[in-house]
């Protein structure tokens, strides 16, 4: 039969993973091709243009614009502060003065006399694009970034919230199908990544970022949680922007849902090493992931590089619907035959064995790999 492709989540003690890592406008690249650089070096700078800001000269002293510039104190190019004079005319022979101020600082880009506005451009914003991970660079984009590798452990998520930080892996409970609660929160988690088991509190979560945690995985959260953290529902098709004191992961779904053994047994072999993560997740086209980067300069174990995953007999799946959703299995036949199932539907579908013994059919586009 033909070989079936099906997408999939990876949890590896060793890939090696390729960050490219581009400015969003042009800038200058400060690495060259072999540097060695850590999460938090800057790659590449740019500047982000200042707003422009329109100022209406003539009318507010009372002239027509083609008088506006007789009585200009400035030119184009200036630099002005907040509060500068742009320009001032007098009447009755000096006795009264109006006068046209800065209402922000910048340089005076445009003096138009056909409609008597000053155009002050507010200084431009730096831009900077980190390396994010621990890595070497192989790859220089002109004017645009840098790619990094690094080889080391990768552990992908279901969903995530929250962007880009690093910090010490902390796991705080004593196995895969504990929730976390409050008092399960050390005092000295401050710049930790906070790993529990099946599920966690809100208040578990509150307590961890109120202490200085940078990020927090689980198996999973109540949708509701979710909300409470966030302070609003979910509502995009794209995360990772969410304005949160930490980034949050979770590796199985929604719910209390216990931790993948193999993931568990990771996290805790990985226990007190330094990781990146990213809350990043996107479930259509173009599907992005949120992950936990643990670079090793002696990783051990399985090796490779994350890609498409080769669905066959013997992979480890997770199913991603109701009935079973949440649960671990391993294929065992894969019936090259469609078959219609519950809905009506005639799909392609597989036999798997789950976790908790019994044999299942599910249609293949409802599981989820689980890469090695």
């Amino acid at each position: 039969m033909a070989t079936a492709y099906t997408p999939g989540l990876t949890v590896s003690r060793s890939v090696l993973v390729r960050k490219t890592r581009r400015l969003p406008l042009p800038g200058e690249v400060l690495v060259d091709v072999g540097a060695k650089v850590e999460p938090q070096d800057v790659l590449a700078r740019a500047e982000l243009p200042g707003i422009m800001r329109t100022v209406r000269a003539a009318e507010l002293l009372g002239q027509e614009p083609h008088d506006l510039p007789q009585y200009l104190l400035v030119k184009e190019g200036d630099q002005v502060e907040k509060g500068d004079v742009l320009c001032r005319s007098t009447s009755f022979f000096g006795l009264f003065k109006n006068e046209c101020r800065a209402p922000v600082s910048g340089r005076v880009e445009m003096i138009n006399p056909v409609s008597g506005n000053i155009g002050i451009r507010e200084a431009p914003s730096p831009v900077e694009v980190t390396a994010y991970i621990r890595g070497t660079v192989t790859e220089i984009l002109p004017r645009e970034g840098a790619v990094v590798e690094t080889r080391g452990a990768l552990i992908q998520g279901i969903f995530g919230v929250g962007g880009e930080r690093c910090g010490r892996i902390r796991v705080v409970v004593a196995g895969p199908d504990r929730n976390v609660t409050p008092d399960d929160i050390p005092d000295d988690v401050a710049g930790c990544l906070v790993v529990g088991g099946a599920g966690a509190s809100l208040d578990a979560i509150r307590a961890a970022a109120e202490k200085g945690a940078v990020g927090f995985v689980v198996g999973g959260v109540v949708d509701e949680d979710l909300i409470g953290y966030l302070g609003h529902d979910i509502g995009v098709a794209i995360t990772g922007q969410e304005p949160v004191p930490a980034t949050l992961i979770l590796t199985e779904g929604f719910g209390s849902l216990r931790m993948a053994d193999r993931t568990w047994e990771l996290f805790t072999e990985l226990e007190g090493e330094t990781a990146s993560i990213n809350g990043a997740t996107q479930i259509r086209a173009g599907v992005i992931r949120p992950e936990v980067i643990v670079p090793r300069d002696t990783a051990a174990g399985d090796a490779g590089t994350p890609g498409r995953g080769v669905l066959e007999v013997g992979s480890t799946i997770r199913i991603i619907r109701e009935p079973n959703f949440g649960l671990l299995g391993e294929v065992v036949e894969l019936p090259a035959q469609l078959q219609t199932v519950p809905s009506g539907a005639t799909v392609r579908v597989l036999i798997a064995r789950l976790s908790d013994g019994r044999v299942v059919t599910v249609p293949r586009a409802n599981v989820e790999l689980i890469e090695k």
